[in-house]
């Protein structure tokens, strides 16, 4: 009987105990528990603080709540010339026009008018506004050649829209309503984001009105092809067709990036989506509401990548840097002393990454800045000062081509027929032109055409075949794996790393 008592009462001191425990561990406090010999503190290393820090948000209602309301749809209606057909229905857009990308990211309804040669299509794309005033971003090519714009709020109303100011070249565009009432507005992040950061999109997908996705940063510095100044951050979040000039979030509801383009072989999203960086939009749209156009600073020079075996065969330690193919005549570079050959490596102390690192540097300095560039050539680093000057209004980003891959002939034969320049009509009067080529050959390999003409070979510069020749020898007399060779093509000068060795 006594065993029993003894034994109900431990049992019951243990239930307490354990109560206690719980107690405790809900309170956050220590707990003293009872050992063989005496009681001794076990600290507890999760309590109430620390258990709510390791709650991860049960979702994004909170931060949509307040974001929301910012998000527009923007449609907007154009006129098309109509291409063929009597009865006015039928459309089309120039190959590789604004409007023809424009067709392609939207789906469009045609609207015609019985005897008339005259069509419309509209489409609709999302945007934000940036003020309570009425200022709101979008992207270029969903305003571009728009007659009307209307935007759609949150609650359902309807506004008329102006454009602006547009800026092709990062494809975002300014927008304003005007209206006797105050907009709810958000604002950009002063903030980079981190490549895993949540992101929240919102926008106008298909049409639909105020849609909703999440995911996270995949990527940043994606170079897509899209422009000069390719600098877009890659998000999972899924967006679509529509949800191009909407916003895209972080957790603290500052938007991070502007949706602009999407990886899709079947025309939904596929969980690759780019958007311009906030940092760029910032820049872009304070110039458009000032001036209604974006005025970048300008070098004037062909640039290209400084690939490995480029590197190589200049001596370089690293494969960094812009090389100068050619610089432009009477342009800031040549006024400055900037020689073809040149490896632009920093500007103002800042490192430059590649070429387009190179170009986005240049363009969003001021015209008239002054700029302190560090420049590699024939192996040894010097500075040079240099005055930036507006961008022609025409002036596209000059830019090399890039060479094909890398390609090993083994020996140093390249393939090519060669005469002097300045006996064809119309190939100038410095280097060689090529009048025909061994399409297996490891010149054709590295894109050399009939009709190039080639300038320089390693450093020297060549009026005859018999320079060639006589520069490839020397090359490879001093051990040398690679040659470069100056080639111009058409309008454009660019550096090609030919395997002698």
């Amino acid at each position: 009987m006594t065993n029993r008592t003894t034994q109900k009462n431990r049992r019951t001191i243990l239930s307490k105990r354990r109560l206690a425990l719980l107690a405790s561990v809900a309170l956050g406090t220590t707990v003293l528990i009872a050992g063989p010999a005496a009681y001794h503190a076990a600290p507890l290393s999760v309590g109430i603080a620390h258990a709510a820090e390791a709650v991860q948000p049960a979702g994004f209602a909170d931060l949509v709540a307040k974001v929301k309301p910012a998000v527009i749809s923007v449609r907007v209606k154009m006129e098309s010339k109509e291409v063929s057909g009597p009865s006015g229905r039928e459309f089309s857009a120039p190959p590789g026009s604004s409007m023809e990308k424009f067709f392609q990211q939207f789906g469009f309804r045609g609207q015609s008018m019985p005897g008339h040669r005259r069509h419309y299509v509209t489409g609709e794309g999302s945007g934000f506004f940036i003020s309570a005033d009425g200022y709101a971003v979008t992207n270029y090519h969903v305003v571009d050649h728009a007659n009307q714009v209307q935007i759609m709020t949150d609650d359902g109303k309807t506004y008329t829209a102006k454009v602006v100011g547009t800026d092709q070249k990062t494809d975002l565009a300014l927008i304003k309503v005007d209206a006797d009432k105050d907009f709810a507005f958000v604002k950009f992040s002063d903030q980079a984001p981190r490549v895993g950061d949540w992101v929240v999109a919102v926008g106008n997908p298909f049409g639909l009105g105020g849609t909703v996705t999440a995911g996270i940063i995949s990527a940043r510095g994606r170079d897509i092809g899209a422009g000069p100044y390719d600098d877009f951050i890659q998000i999972d979040a899924p967006i679509n067709k529509g949800n191009s000039g909407g916003p895209a979030f972080n957790s603290n509801g500052d938007v991070i990036g502007v949706n602009t383009a999407i990886y899709s072989p079947s025309g939904g999203s596929v969980g690759i989506g780019f958007d311009i960086p906030a940092d760029t939009a910032k820049m872009v749209i304070a110039q458009l509401k000032d001036k209604g156009v974006v005025t970048r600073g300008w070098m004037g020079v062909q640039v290209q990548p400084v690939t490995q075996d480029i590197a190589e065969s200049m001596g370089l330690k690293q494969a960094r840097g812009a090389l100068v193919a050619e610089p432009q005549r009477n342009s800031p570079a040549a006024k400055a002393g900037i020689e073809a050959g040149d490896v632009i490596v920093a500007v103002n102390g800042e490192a430059v990454k590649d070429s387009r690192d190179l170009a986005r540097k240049v363009s969003e300095t001021a015209p008239g800045t002054s700029v302190k560039l560090d420049v590699m050539r024939d192996g040894e680093q010097k500075a040079i000062d240099l005055t930036l000057a507006k961008m022609p209004e025409t002036q596209q980003q000059a830019k090399a081509d890039q060479p094909s891959s890398e390609q090993t002939a083994g020996v140093p034969y390249l393939g090519l027929q060669l005469a002097p320049a300045n006996e064809v009509d119309g190939a100038g009067d410095q280097g060689v032109i090529v009048m025909s080529l061994d399409p297996d050959g490891p010149a054709a390999e590295r894109g050399v055409k009939t009709g190039d003409v080639i300038l320089s070979v390693g450093g020297n510069d060549v009026s005859n075949p018999r320079d060639v020749r006589n520069a490839l020898s020397n090359a490879k007399s001093h051990g040398k794996k690679d040659v470069l060779l100056r080639v111009k093509s058409a309008d454009v000068t660019r550096f090609i790393a030919m395997p002698i060795g």
